[in-house]
């Protein structure tokens, strides 16, 4: 099966915000040098979110493994989800 990223429909204004949440956390944490940039990994991530492809394809469509392509999904969604407006418990 081949992957194509270019099949994703989204604006780029959707892109810049996740990869600039993304930005700012690695800058906030110190990160050391990963393999994806921002970019990147914010668009690992929305293909994930919007086309459910596996973390094999995923992987495999961005040059990485299984486990970093996990870690990616879910450290951008941690990211995300804490931008959320919060429920409050009555």
């Amino acid at each position: 099966m081949l992957f194509d990223r270019a099949a994703v429909d989204l604006s780029r204004s959707t892109l810049n915000y996740v990869a600039g949440l993304i930005r700012r956390h690695r800058k906030a944490i110190r990160s050391a040098w990963r393999l994806l940039n921002p970019g990147q990994q914010a668009l690992l991530v929305l293909v994930y979110l919007r086309k459910g492809e596996t973390f094999d394809e995923l992987g495999a469509g961005f040059g990485v493994s299984t486990a970093p392509a996990w870690r990616y999904v879910e450290e951008t969604v941690m990211l995300l989800s804490a931008r959320s407006p919060k429920l409050i418990r009555r």
